[in-house]
This record gives structure tokens, C-alpha cells and sequence, in this order.
């Protein structure tokens, strides 16, 4: 269905190859067996209906060293995970490729709703096993070990390589792989939670979790947990365009409620000082603060064109020094 799709659009098989040079950086997760790059490409945008710019927004990201995918259950109604296995299979580089993707995401989540999003999942991707899935939510009203019994079976089976969770707290992911280790899984091997230079007030989404404030943060660099930080860019909010005192608007009401307090526009000050030192924006500052953290961290972005994927790798060029993190993170 895809490929005809595909045909129908003009999108014709391409062979891609990765720029060199180029600056992309990588890390490790364990049970995934390639390369996974520190940033990690979004795919909300990506859709079966506008297949040509989906394509060549991908196209992009693969051929600037990017590896890492990101996908889930509920983006598009669907169609962002069958246009990206679309891609995937035109292009010819699932060895390549570190396909993520997410499921359950409501806190009512169990095990049996978890099992029918991730076959649901699979079969739109239509790639074969899934290189890391990960919950899109928690229900703490589960036992961790319902969880992590029902997602070992699917690693077992070969549906997925590897696990973990979104939007869970550090202390449910403890939780879990002292199970895990008690029966000999291989456990979460990996989290996504919010992480970024800006603080929320209160979730963007209900039931998610950030990993900015100090207590979780410390959690992640003690624990080398692998970090994917969604919104690692707050929303555009470190762009500029948003003044402490402009009227609230229909367009900007989500970033007001999440991300407009006093604090935040100090770190982003901070952040434009930092950029006009280095000569980069106050985005790409916003950015390399999340990829400079001593923890095994990845970004999550999420481009809705060319320019803004060139904009956030430049991001990779941008060297902080300890005491720049340090300010820029304008703790009390």
C-alpha cells in the first residue's frame, strides 16, 4: 500500500550516502548493534500524504550522519510510521538505521493494550523488528514487573531488539530493572523523558515527565542510563521570537503555559550572551547544553524543514566549557 503510494507521488528509489565529512556524533544503547546518533530525528511531521517533503526531510537527516529515528504509535494517526517504513524500504537502509518506536501512550495503560499498539506498530513500519521500543507513558498502578515481563516475551520473540520507557520516572525505572535482574532480562536499557535548558511550568502533555530539575538529572548521571530528551529545544522557545511581555495569542498559548516564567527568559539571556561569544544562536547554545551534560544523552528534535535540521546539527559544532553549563543553567 505504501510503495504504491510512493509510486503514485513520484518518490522513486534513491540511494543515499552519508556526507563526508560530516559532524554527526553517536553513542550507544545497549542491545541496539549500530550507531545511534546524539541527535535523533522526530518524525510527528512525517506523513503518507506529503511523501515528497517527508522524504527528502529524511533523506537529509541520513545523509548529514543521522541515524536514530524516532516514531510512535499515535504520530499522524498512523501515518508517520507507515510513510517512515516507506522510506526506510526505498531506501534501502534498515542496516543502517536505528528505527525508535513508542506505543501506550496513556497512563492506563497495560500490558495487554501495549502488546496491541506495538503489533499494530510493527505492521504499519513494516521493517521487521522494531531496534528500540520504548512505553510512551507509565501506569504506576501496574506492578513494574507486568511491564517488563510483557516486553522482555516480545524481545524474546524478536519483535523488538531492545526497551524502555518515555515519560517514566527514574525511580519506576529503578524499579523495574531490579526485577529485570532478578529473573535475568535484559530490562530498560534506555529512557525518554523531557529534557531540556528550560524548565516547564507544567507538562506540555498530560502524564509526561522531565528530567531537567537537579534530583533527576543527578539520577541519570549517576545511573549512565541513556538519555533521549524530547522538546530538547523547548518549544522554539529559545529562537527569540517570544517576549516576557507580549499578549497571549491562540498560536503562542502553549508555549506561554509551558514555558514563560522569569527564570527561563534569564536562561535565555544567558543563552544569547553565550551565542554572541561564539557566534551561533541562542538555539544552537539551547541545544549543545543538552548534548554537553555528563550523561549518555541524546536530543530529540524535530524539524519541520531543511533549514531547521541544518540549523540544529550545527548545533554538533558548538563547544561549551563547564562553567558555560553551568551558567547557562541559572540555578538558585
Amino acid at each position: 500500500m505504501i510503495d504504491e503510494i510512493a509510486a503514485d507521488d513520484g518518490i522513486r528509489p534513491k540511494t543515499l550516502l552519508v556526507r563526508d565529512p560530516h559532524t554527526m556524533r553517536y553513542g550507544h544503547i545497549s542491545g541496539v548493534d549500530k550507531p545511534v546518533s546524539r541527535l535523533v530525528m522526530g518524525t510527528m511531521v512525517v506523513h503518507t500524504e506529503r511523501l515528497p517533503f517527508s522524504y527528502g526531510l529524511l533523506d537529509h537527516f541520513y545523509e548529514i550522519g543521522g541515524t536514530a529515528l524516532d516514531t510512535a504509535h499515535v504520530y499522524g494517526g498512523g501515518h508517520s510510521e507507515k510513510a517512515v517504513g516507506a522510506w526506510v524500504r526505498s531506501r534501502g537502509v534498515r542496516d543502517n538505521v536505528v528505527v525508535i518506536a513508542k506505543g501506550a501512550a496513556t497512563a492506563d495503560v497495560t500490558p495487554e493494550l501495549l502488546t496491541r499498539e506495538m503489533l499494530v506498530s510493527l505492521d504499519r513500519l513494516d521493517i521487521g523488528a522494531a531496534d528500540l521500543y520504548l512505553m510512551h507513558r507509565d501506569n504506576i498502578n501496574v506492578p513494574v514487573s507486568e511491564f517488563v515481563d510483557c516486553l522482555e516475551l516480545h524481545r524474546q520473540s524478536g519483535r523488538i531488539r531492545a526497551y524502555g520507557g518515555s515519560n517514566w520516572s527514574s525511580a519506576r525505572l529503578e524499579a523495574a530493572n531490579a526485577y529485570a535482574a532478578k529473573i535475568g532480562a535484559s530490562g530498560f536499557v534506555a529512557s525518554s523523558p523531557n529534557f531540556s535548558l528550560a524548565m516547564w511550568n507544567e507538562p506540555m502533555w498530560s502524564d509526561c515527565i522531565s528530567a531537567s530539575h537537579r534530583s533527576e538529572r543527578e539520577w541519570y548521571e549517576k545511573s549512565r542510563m541513556p538519555l533521549l530528551a524530547w522538546s530538547s529545544q523547548a518549544s522554539g522557545f529559545f529562537t527569540g521570537r517570544y517576549r516576557k511581555d507580549e499578549p497571549v495569542t491562540p498560536c503562542i498559548a502553549e508555549v506561554v503555559r509551558v514555558w514563560f516564567n522569569d527564570k527561563n527568559f534569564e536562561r535565555l539571556s544567558r543563552a544569547q550572551t553565550i551565542a554572541n561569544k561564539y557566534g551561533v544562536t541562542a538555539l544552537q547554545v539551547a541545544l549543545a547544553y543538552v548534548l554537553h551534560q555528563d550523561m549518555e544523552i541524546f536530543a530529540l528534535i524535530g524539524p519541520h524543514t531543511l533549514d531547521e535540521t541544518k540549523t540544529s546539527a550545527q548545533a554538533l559544532d558548538v563547544t561549551l566549557s563547564p562553567e558555560d553549563v553551568t551558567w547557562l543553567r541559572a540555578e538558585d
